[in-house]
């Protein structure tokens, strides 16, 4: 697959099949419209197209709004549609002015002067163009004039794997994982730099990579412990663990923190990016009297977390 960050860097095809969308999380209602896709580029010997757009619409166009957490960085949505057999993936700048593209002005600009469209295939609820004014009708209209064609998702066919982001953030806001793995069709996953910590889990028996996760719109879910797959991309190798998320309440702390215990693992990791797949909810951050106390739950936590995921 190739991977274009702006419209401007890619070169007008002969017979582009389309799709558009933000596509937050890859799950698997967008993974029907995506297999759609590259199912009809293959029957009408084309190439399959995704155009999505980064930043988020709503963080550009409501900046005041810092509520909405995003399923997905860039780099994991790149990661998952490079799973599913897309040819070209544009992710072009959201910004004030593309916003502003009237939905007549964004069909020939963007779909038929930069991107060659002879297909496009949307969801049932698709909306572009300034104010989203654009729809399905719309394509219609000027699919005769530009000499495209148009499919839409019924929303039937979408709905019948039940699934939205909003669900599926709903479900990672609550701790329940495993929800969201069914909506989104594989695990979800937080990618991040191991930094130092202050190494109270080496002193108690457990220690800790402390990730930092520096896009900031990236949803954390609940606080808590997990069952988690500890993946190294650039080495390929996974390896098992314990995940928290919290703020440490026992010792008093007061940021909230990212940590996973590697299993049978005492390697020096600091400075390398680590992605975790999380796989069990265990239990909710707990407040303990002492670190005597913490320590004998966190190891009937990995007692609990190694049957989980074996």
């Amino acid at each position: 697959m190739k991977v274009y960050k702006h419209i401007d860097e890619f070169v007008k095809l002969e017979n582009a099949i389309v799709t558009i969308g933000t596509f937050d999380g890859v799950h698997l209602g967008h993974r029907k419209i995506i297999s759609r896709l590259v199912e009809e580029a293959k029957r009408l010997d084309g190439e399959s197209v995704i155009l999505t757009f980064f930043p988020h619409p709503r963080m550009i166009l409501h900046p005041e709004d810092q509520s909405l957490k995003l399923i997905t960085t860039i780099d994991e949505k790149i990661d998952q549609m490079k799973k599913l057999g897309v040819d070209h993936l544009i992710i072009t700048p959201f910004t004030r002015d593309f916003s502003n593209l009237s939905p007549d002005e964004y069909i020939k600009q963007i779909l038929v002067d930069k991107i060659g469209t002879k297909k496009i295939i949307i969801g049932y609820d698709h909306h572009f163009g300034k104010d989203r004014q654009g729809n399905f009708l719309k394509l219609e209209e000027c699919a005769a004039i530009y000499h495209f064609k148009v499919e839409e998702i019924l929303e039937q066919d979408i709905h019948d794997v039940a699934v939205s982001s909003t669900k599926v953030r709903q479900a990672l806001t609550a701790g329940d994982v495993k929800t969201a793995e069914e909506f989104l069709g594989y695990a979800f996953q937080l990618t991040g730099l191991v930094i130092k910590g202050d190494q109270i889990g080496r002193t108690i028996g457990f220690p800790t990579a402390n990730l930092y996760v520096e896009e900031t719109y990236k949803l954390i879910p609940a606080d808590g412990i997990y069952a988690v797959l500890i993946e190294f991309p650039k080495e390929g190798v996974i390896l098992q663990g314990m995940g928290y998320i919290g703020t440490r309440p026992t010792i008093n702390g007061m940021s909230r923190n990212i940590e996973v215990n590697i299993f049978d693992f005492n390697k020096d990791i600091y400075g390398k990016m680590i992605r975790i797949h999380f796989s069990h909810f265990i239990r909710g951050d707990l407040k303990f009297h002492s670190l005597q106390k913490l320590t004998e739950q966190i190891k009937q936590d990995q007692i609990t977390a190694l049957q989980l995921l074996n």
